[in-house]
């Protein structure tokens, strides 16, 4: 028996992939309804995802949009995180 892939294994799949998606394109492509909860979530789940601009000319008319893609974090932001556990005396 095959089983379901969810919409959210669908999205971090294709982000793994290397996809930069809008938010339009995720929820033409895969249902989803708030894409920001999604998002949020797997963010929660440890995922880098960042939102970045993108800009682009189409018959001479400048367009400026967002496209989320999968990333690597700075070393900062891992600083960050363990900081924040360590405030909390989880050990790692």
């Amino acid at each position: 028996m095959a089983t379901k892939t969810s919409k959210t294994e669908k999205v971090i799949t294709a982000l793994k992939g290397g996809a930069e998606l809008t938010a339009k394109q995720i929820t033409a492509r895969y249902g989803v309804g708030n894409v920001s909860a999604m998002i949020s979530s797997l963010r929660m789940q440890g995922y880098p995802i960042y939102l970045n601009r993108r800009t682009s000319v189409f018959e001479g008319e400048k367009q400026v949009y967002m496209k989320y893609r999968l990333g690597t974090p700075k070393r900062s932001v891992v600083a960050a995180g363990y900081k924040a556990l360590a405030a909390e005396g989880v050990r790692v």
